[in-house]
């Protein structure tokens, strides 16, 4: 991820888990991604910060719940 360079290790250490090129399945990859594009916005408005640490390491929970019930739910109709 491109907008950790310069920022506080543990800011950076929070951002990992965050890519979604390496998911072969593109409805995974898609529902990574928007996590990942959450996780670089909050870089480019917020200064490093425990806050901002606790967020990112919450919205990564929040992403490994997402792609989990992806990989194991069938997709919805029409889709």
């Amino acid at each position: 991820m491109d907008a950790t360079s310069g920022r506080h290790v543990s800011t950076v250490q929070a951002c990992r888990g965050f890519s979604y090129k390496h998911l072969t399945d593109p409805r995974l990859q898609q529902v990574s991604r928007l996590f990942h594009d959450v996780a670089v916005e909050l870089l480019t408005l917020l200064p490093d910060d425990p806050e901002l640490t606790a967020a990112l390491r919450k919205l990564r929970e929040a992403k490994d719940c997402a792609v989990l019930l992806a990989a194991v739910a069938p997709a919805p109709e029409g889709r």
